[in-house]
């Protein structure tokens, strides 16, 4: 029987999971990998946006770009290591002679099996790697992309090695392919949110007065153990959570007590972010009254969601109900924006902020979570995850009807 950590004054052999996360089960089964095949038409995508932009060649170093077109799943350090996509031509990688063998072994599993992989010593400069290998491609100068997150010092060494090459963001093209979901990505994703779901309720059940937040999140991990996904979630209680984040003070849930559990899980790659805010017990008439209004400003911004409308159109909806429930002006009390995007990151471009004049597409992912904060008092959030469909929005998820019935 799995142990999770004692509840508060719980003798050793009562600290047992409880029955509503024992009741879970795996999904895992529910989750099919992203094929090599649709690796191969993200690349060809990609490559389609280069020829727009007049970009020659794409670099990746570790990280979610390079997962998303290659597969391959490598996180950055000091030592460079990249995969770069020409516009014509084969890719390459520039890898650390030491991880040749890994490197292979992970881009052989995807659509760059058996590109070429050109090695550097640990008192070699891996940048002239990069030039030569554009250089053998008919790459001296022109135009190079470069990932969004590649550490400064890796763009530096390319800038110095190869100075006729005129380095750029690739965000065009990686935003460009990332931020329009496949029904694959959708369906990832749809899994994500509702074993998140399942996580929250099942904790929400097992949750007692008296029980901190570390308790909280042992409950949480316990629970996405039992899903079967990697996932984690802050724990925030009574004044605490008036702050959007959150605190690392030592917080005790108290009978009629707001708590706010906020964050998401990973499937295949992709997540989820959702936010509960509820009571154990009675809440007060000011509790309900925010609640309330969040959650007509959470349905405001749903509604205003279509493609064609500008992102912050989505924004303005939800803050406009409620500075006019008398919570304004402006960012006084919802003191972020509306949503983000997500999908392989948990924050993903685009951005539902004012300025944001980008127009909404089909396919598009973002969170829709307003919230009131009041400082000293508590705060209430409301956050589901939804998808732009081509006439207007959904969420993946159900919203949470009241704080004392948060699962209905």
């Amino acid at each position: 029987m799995l142990v999770v950590g004692r509840l508060p004054n719980a003798r050793a052999e009562e600290a047992v999971v409880p029955p509503s996360i024992g009741a879970l089960t795996s999904m895992r089964d529910q989750a099919r990998p992203i094929s090599t095949d649709e690796r191969r038409e993200r690349i060809a995508k990609a490559q389609r946006l280069m020829s727009e932009r007049k970009m020659d060649a794409l670099l990746l170093p570790g990280g979610t770009s390079l997962q998303y077109f290659t597969g391959a799943r490598w996180g950055n350090s000091e030592r460079l290591f990249a995969v770069v996509i020409p516009l014509k031509g084969k890719a390459f990688s520039v890898c650390p002679s030491f991880e040749e063998d890994r490197a292979r072994e992970q881009l052989n599993q995807g659509p760059l099996e058996g590109a070429e992989v050109l090695t550097w010593h640990e008192d070699e400069n891996p940048y002239r790697l990069v030039a030569n290998g554009l250089k053998s491609r008919g790459i001296s100068t022109g135009v190079l992309g470069v990932e969004e997150k590649t550490p400064y010092v890796f763009m530096d060494g390319i800038a110095q090695i190869a100075p006729a090459l005129n380095i750029v963001s690739a965000t065009p093209v990686t935003a460009g392919c990332r931020m329009i979901k496949s029904e694959h990505e959708l369906q990832l994703m749809s899994i994500a949110n509702q074993a998140t779901l399942k996580v929250y309720e099942a904790v929400y059940r097992a949750l007692q007065p008296g029980m901190t937040q570390k308790d909280a999140g042992a409950l949480i991990g316990a629970a996405y153990g039992r899903v079967g996904f990697p996932g984690e979630a802050s724990v925030q209680v009574g004044p605490y959570t008036a702050l959007p984040h959150g605190s690392a003070a030592s917080q005790v849930i108290g009978e009629s007590t707001i708590v706010m559990i906020d964050d998401g899980c990973t499937v295949d790659g992709y997540n989820s972010d959702i936010t509960r805010t509820f009571v154990l017990g009675k809440a007060s008439d000011k509790m309900k009254r925010v609640f309330d209004i969040v959650h007509r400003a959470q349905s405001a911004a749903l509604r205003a969601a279509k493609p064609g409308v500008e992102c912050q159109a989505v924004d303005a909806a939800a803050r406009k109900l409620i500075a006019d429930a008398d919570f304004g002006p402006d960012y006084k009390y919802f003191t972020h924006r509306v949503g983000h995007g997500i999908g392989m990151e948990g924050h993903e471009w685009p951005y539902l902020v004012r300025g944001n004049s980008l127009p909404l597409a089909a396919g598009m992912t973002f969170s829709d979570e307003p919230g009131i904060y009041i400082r000293g008092e508590f705060g209430v959030r409301l956050e589901d995850d939804m998808h732009i469909t081509e006439t207007g929005a959904e969420l993946f998820t159900p919203q949470s009807p009241s704080l004392e019935h948060p699962f209905g």
